[in-house]
């Protein structure tokens, strides 16, 4: 694979090595995501504690799911620079996108106190993906039409209470579009389209990445600042709330690439453990998801700290993600993924 594929850019002549590092940078950013997760999820573990953990607990939970869709747009603009066919792509995207939300239903039902993102991030697959074949300028008109319309669609939303009535999966799919307190197509998709459009413009220390730096302590201050002197809070889903995640979102993704593209290669090398995460992210997001359910269906929700479940969860994970990795490759559930949707892994890469 040419390096002008990795990066959207048309350059050719650069070197193997800085093809890998630029490689990179997809697994670094969902390895970032999971660790969201697994923090935020085990926060269950350890109601016991101060206020500023509590708080930065909270705020690395808000992280999570804008960046996944992050990096699920840079994944999916990849798979479509290899050129495999617009009718081939769509068909094994769309596909991909049904088992995931598919697998986000089923866990639903195993009892944990985990909100799944999983239908979330497989109706961006199937909405997504054929939004990709627009022009550059064309998709960034159209993230930001989404952008600004998301705070009133999801008002519109949650007032179809109907659908509270429904069988079971048409709730989990409305819930993934508009309908869930924590996850929701809506305003996930123009994160979904930021990364196709980032990963079309490469992952350089240019303009792009200097405004990305300024604009996200302002996004992220800027909630706040209305919330203390202006008595406006945000609420999941409006501007404020996606204002504060585009400030997050922002300051990860500029400090991965900044270590990524160093020129000391001891940066990029720290990143690797990270990047491991990254390469079995939906292996360990179901396991996670499955031993919490099976505390919580043993003991119920925690009533005080429980230090053994948080480092089961979120150390526990992460050594194990990093092991699976390193030592024998592809997550099962992504080589699973992968053989049914037509684009098989090897489970070691050479």
């Amino acid at each position: 694979m040419s390096t002008g594929n990795l990066t959207g850019t048309r350059s050719e002549g650069r070197s193997a090595s800085r093809s890998r590092r630029r490689m990179l940078i997809p697994d670094v950013l969902r390895g970032v995501a999971i660790l969201a997760m697994l923090i935020s999820h085990a926060g269950p573990f350890v109601p016991d504690l101060p206020r500023v953990l509590l708080y930065m607990q909270g705020t690395i939970n808000d992280v999570a799911s804008p960046l996944f869709a992050l990096v699920m747009g840079i994944s999916a603009q990849l798979v479509w620079n290899r050129r495999a066919g617009i009718r081939r792509t769509l068909l094994q995207q769309s596909w991909r996108g049904v088992i995931l939300v598919a697998l986000g239903i089923w866990t639903a039902t195993w009892g944990s106190w985990v909100a799944i993102v999983l239908q979330a991030l497989g109706l961006l697959l199937v909405l997504g993906v054929p939004l990709l074949l627009l022009g550059t300028r064309t998709l960034i008109v159209v993230a930001a039409a989404i952008a600004l319309l998301s705070q009133p669609l999801v008002a519109l939303a949650r007032g179809a209470l109907w659908v509270y009535t429904q069988p079971l999966i048409v709730q989990e799919i409305a819930n993934g579009l508009a309908l869930g307190r924590s996850y929701r197509l809506i305003n996930l998709l123009p994160f979904f389209l930021l990364g196709a459009l980032l990963l079309r413009h490469g992952f350089r220390r240019d303009r792009v990445l200097w405004t990305m730096a300024a604009v996200a302590p302002v996004a992220f201050l800027g909630p706040l600042v209305m919330e203390k002197f202006f008595t406006v809070k945000a609420q999941s889903g409006d501007y404020l709330d996606t204002l504060h995640d585009v400030g997050l979102v922002f300051a990860v993704y500029v400090v991965v690439v900044l270590m990524a593209t160093a020129r000391n290669s001891v940066f990029a090398r720290a990143l690797g453990p990270i990047g491991a995460w990254g390469q079995v992210a939906l292996s360990l997001y179901v396991l996670h998801v499955g031993l919490i359910a099976i505390w919580a269906r043993v003991n119920g929700f925690p009533d005080e700290n429980v230090l053994l479940g948080w480092i089961v969860i979120v150390p526990g994970m992460a050594l194990l993600g990093w092991a699976w990795a390193r030592f024998v490759g592809t997550g099962p559930i992504e080589w699973v993924l992968g053989l049914v949707t037509g684009r098989p892994k090897r489970w070691r890469r050479h």
